[in-house]
């Protein structure tokens, strides 16, 4: 009876039977990939080292989305040879833990910036988002002078990192409390950074822009693309893998 009732040519002929077992087979599958999620707390394994954005790095983030960066930089290093090459360590899922949204991305019309942190000069930041062809002849990248000539201004960045804490990234109550002071600190070299480190570790503070008069869209932008793919010590990790 079974034999019959699992008869691959009268399954085939039978839209009703093929149908709802069709649907069986989907459920359980769905079943199977679905179910363990609710008895694991997260998907992506954590790396040491990885640390929410400091309230001046957020900004920055949120200027290169405004600026549309993303439509032509990804940051998403695929671990084949020639882009490990080129750019560095492949990326890991636990540095984008908390990218809301993530800036993986797909198209490169300018290079990945998964790994710029620190490959270049303040400096040269500054200069080529300036004036892009200055430092790269053949760059068809357009010109954001302007963001050295606009104040940063952010209204009350506690309530950004409010937001991001209700989708789950980890900002305590104190950062979120200073976080307008920490944005301020963080661009000025002699301000009291104690405080700062204890909160964001590895964390860079400097005039970004080359203007300590005042702090612009450039500080923000800079400090942002200086952090990127500087927080895992990824020969260290190595090292301890190698021990295990």
């Amino acid at each position: 009876m079974a034999t019959k009732f699992l008869d691959h040519g009268r399954i085939e002929r039978n839209v009703t039977l093929l149908s709802v077992l069709a649907f069986i087979a989907v459920t359980i599958g769905g079943i199977v990939e679905i179910a363990p999620l609710f008895w694991i707390d997260s998907t992506v394994k954590k790396v040491e080292g990885v640390r929410p954005y400091t309230p001046l790095e957020q900004a920055g983030r949120n200027i290169y989305i405004r600026e549309g960066c993303y439509t032509c930089h990804s940051q998403m290093i695929r671990p084949f040879r020639d882009e490990v090459e080129r750019y560095g360590h492949y990326s890991l899922a636990a540095e984008s833990m908390y990218d809301h949204p993530f800036q993986w991305g797909s198209k490169r019309t300018g290079p990945d910036l998964a790994r710029v942190g620190g490959r270049y000069s303040d400096e040269w930041h500054v200069q080529h988002l300036k004036d892009p062809r200055a430092v790269v002849p053949q760059s068809i990248m357009p010109s954001y002078a302007f963001l050295a000539d606009r104040d940063l201004k952010v209204g009350d960045m506690s309530r950004d990192l409010r937001a991001l804490k209700r989708v789950s990234v980890p900002y305590s109550e104190a950062a979120i409390a200073a976080a307008n002071d920490d944005l301020k600190a963080q661009a000025d070299p002699d301000a009291d950074h104690d405080a700062l480190l204890g909160r964001y570790p590895k964390v860079k503070f400097r005039d970004f822009d080359g203007n300590p008069g005042r702090l612009t869209e450039m500080d923000a932008l800079v400090a942002y693309l200086q952090m990127l793919g500087t927080l895992v010590d990824f020969d260290a990790a190595a090292a301890q893998e190698q021990a295990r």
